[in-house]
């Protein structure tokens, strides 16, 4: 069961749209610059799709290897950052957990601010974050939920469109699930489960977690408008895990750094015991 990746993608503010590539460096805590930024409410809580879903209609891209942001919505035209990396730092929450960020400036924090009709600032992660977060694998991450690297299958997603159909009902995109990495070639759903540890290209991961969906999976990423109740309600039929909730996908943390490219063979170097050993 040979696979390839077949997309790349990071995103450099939390919650806001990816950026496809055709190859990226996987450091430490995960793609460059995936996650560096988040938005933030006055409090310093972090914004989620959950609650503002237009969070999916910014495409930011990164300038000058880290240096710069640009930023753009529909309607809203576009707004450029300097990025700060010795500003003061900030307390910041998310998902409860207390962190750092630094503030990026009020240019950028009015027009989020119009953008998602609530006030709002960009931080970023400081160059000291050291994150550590949990799992079968222990690993680092920068503004992510958990876990460096989420992985999805072209097989699980078929599956899933091909149960959603059976409704009937109309199929999702994968971007729904905001996957770093998603390969083809396996010939059965959900085997990403049941890697434990791997080599892609120049990096090797380890398991850490099964992928828990929330509601951000019900945001059309394309126009920023909740269009459930598909896939959660699909999901829950049959990837419901225990009281955690529905899986679709895994999670990594990096064993190694090093570059991944569309094309690059996954090679499993360990697979998860079978149930009840052996």
């Amino acid at each position: 069961m040979t696979a390839r990746v077949v997309s790349l993608h990071t995103y450099p503010i939390k919650g806001c749209a990816g950026v496809a590539s055709t190859s990226a460096f996987l450091t430490p805590a995960g793609l460059a610059h995936d996650r560096t930024f988040m938005v933030v409410d006055e409090e310093g809580v972090f914004r989620s799709q959950r609650e503002d879903p237009l969070l999916a209609t910014i495409r930011p891209e990164v300038l000058d290897d880290g240096r710069a942001l640009a930023l753009a919505a529909p309607g809203a035209g576009e707004v450029r950052v300097e990025v700060d990396l010795d500003g003061p730092r900030r307390p910041v929450e998310m998902l409860g957990n207390p962190y750092k960020g630094i503030d990026q400036g009020d240019a950028v924090a009015a027009w989020l601010t119009g953008v998602l009709g609530r006030p709002s600032r960009l931080v970023r992660v400081p160059p000291e974050h050291d994150r550590t977060t949990d799992g079968e694998t222990p690993g680092r991450a920068g503004f992510a939920d958990s876990g460096a690297l989420l992985l999805t299958s072209q097989a699980s997603w078929a599956e899933l469109d091909r149960r959603i159909g059976e409704r009937p009902a109309e199929p999702v995109a994968m971007e729904r699930f905001r996957p770093n990495v998603v390969v083809d070639g396996w010939s059965e759903p959900h085997v990403e489960d049941r890697v434990r540890e791997l080599t892609i290209g120049g990096a090797d991961l380890a398991f850490a977690k099964l992928a828990i969906r929330c509601a951000v999976t019900l945001v059309d990423q394309r126009t920023g408008r909740r269009a459930g109740p598909e896939p959660l309600r699909t999901l829950a039929d049959y990837r419901r895990i225990s009281t955690l909730g529905v899986a679709f996908g895994a999670k990594f943390s990096v064993l190694r750094t090093g570059w991944l490219a569309v094309g690059d063979e996954l090679v499993v170097r360990r697979w998860a015991d079978p149930p009840g050993g052996g």
